[in-house]
């Protein structure tokens, strides 16, 4: 294997690295597991307000320390030394896991939010390699590599890690808890492991002399004021992402809160995470062809088409009482899931003046980090908000658990709120208009 070659295969070996926490640990079995095992005894209702908590504070401290991050991965000479940095702290934070015992929810809460941080601040420096593997003629085909890397990498660990659930017994494993347990430690060593293949085959450019990390820190956030400032010109772009703000953030609360529910109204944990596996699968080539939909008809309308699939999706989580119509909604969802996260991105590239791509580029990915904020927070408290209004109405234990069904798919449905209002904003976004706008703020820069 020639340098080049190795250097790019190094580099997408992360993707295929951590998607393993992406997969198994954030969609599937934390969630599961903090349900029925870290926060065993407790009211569903409660739990899920205590699982959304947690992924809307792990988003929000994310989000706050991402012009900082982002400020290093652009001037800073330490990107690899960083990503492994955080890599590991991920790592670290997955295999730890293993060892919370049961009922103690607030060390899982802990350590899964540190995970989250590890793991979102190692994408960053990830992100900012690429520029040293690749060069303008090949930098979208080694991206996309990444990116089919991360999926099949995560979905064959998280096939693995399913079938230790459903057959504890042909890896020794007493139960399907223990397996869960075990399947942390997978991710961990899964994703340790193949880091280093990017350890050892990715070179970084120095490009730029050292700064301090004051200086660092001071830059991210003067540039980030100043992006500001510059969208604030810009209305139809203004405008897009306010809309973006509110339908990734739907987006993701599904990613994230989707297992939580279907064990809150009564699903099995086994049908859940096959569920996940089916989206998982077929979310691969789905991406890809979501992704033709926008280049040979519209961008604008694809995106309109994903808003709205998911609205739908929503509308029948709510009503859903059999199994198979998760396994459904699986396979909807994975038609669409990376199709509107890739045309959300190449829809905001039209609408950015030329020559300032990667300035308005960062202040598009620590928007999408502020997402998973709003929706996990909202689900939990409107969820306990039904069940406070309607529990002094019930009087035996069937009453009260019809209630927390109740609750549960209220919190669900608050959720299509996002949509809603990401669809509207969206409606009003002139792709022409914007388009104009950009050249005229460019012609004056």
């Amino acid at each position: 294997m020639n340098a080049d070659k190795k250097k790019i295969y190094g580099w997408t070996m992360y993707d295929w690295a951590n998607s393993a926490f992406a997969t198994t640990v954030m969609s599937g079995f934390f969630p599961i597991f903090f349900k029925q095992y870290w926060s065993a005894g407790a009211d569903v209702n409660e739990s899920t307000a205590l699982l959304g908590l947690t992924n809307s504070l792990a988003s929000l401290f994310v989000a706050i320390m991402a012009p900082v991050v982002g400020a290093i991965a652009d001037k800073g000479n330490s990107k690899k030394k960083l990503l492994i940095f955080f890599a590991y702290l991920g790592v670290l934070m997955t295999a730890s896991l293993f060892l919370v015992e049961k009922g103690n929810w607030v060390m899982a809460s802990v350590i899964y939010a540190v995970g989250v941080i590890g793991f979102s601040g190692a994408n960053t420096f990830y992100d900012a390699l690429l520029p040293s593997v690749a060069n303008e003629k090949n930098i979208d085909y080694v991206s996309g590599l990444g990116f089919s890397m991360g999926y099949l990498g995560g979905g064959l660990l998280f096939a693995l890690n399913v079938f230790m659930t459903l057959s504890p017994e042909t890896f020794g494993l007493a139960d399907a808890g223990e397996a869960v347990r075990y399947s942390f430690l997978t991710v961990a060593l899964w994703w340790g492991g193949f880091t280093l293949f990017t350890i050892f085959w990715v070179k970084e450019e120095k490009t730029e002399a050292e700064q301090s990390l004051f200086a660092l820190i001071k830059s991210g956030i003067k540039q980030y004021t100043s992006t500001f400032k510059k969208i604030r010109h810009l209305k139809t772009l203004f405008l897009f992402l306010g809309a973006y703000w509110f339908y990734i953030d739907g987006v993701d609360t599904i990613i994230r809160m989707a297992v939580d529910y279907g064990m809150s109204i009564g699903f099995d944990s086994n049908s859940l995470i096959i569920a996940l596996l089916i989206t998982q699968f077929v979310g691969f080539p789905a991406a890809w062809v979501f992704g033709t939909l926008g280049q040979k008809w519209s961008v604008r309308g694809s995106i309109y088409i994903g808003i709205i699939v998911y609205m739908f999706v929503t509308i029948w989580g709510i009503m859903m009482t059999e199994a198979y119509e998760f396994y459904i909604l699986a396979v909807v969802i994975g038609l669409v899931q990376g199709g509107i996260q890739a045309l959300s991105r190449s829809f905001f590239s039209r609408l950015v003046p030329k020559g300032q791509e990667g300035e308005f580029y960062g202040f598009y990915n620590m928007l999408g980090k502020f997402a998973a904020i709003i929706g996990p927070v909202l689900m939990g408290v409107v969820g306990l908000m039904i069940k406070g209004t309607l529990s002094p109405l019930a009087s035996t234990p069937e009453q009260h658990h019809e209630i927390s069904m109740i609750a549960s798919r209220w919190g669900i449905g608050s959720v299509l709120l996002l949509f809603i209002i990401g669809g509207i904003l969206f409606y009003f976004v002139d792709e022409q208009k914007g388009i104009k706008e950009a050249a005229e703020y460019e012609s004056l820069s």
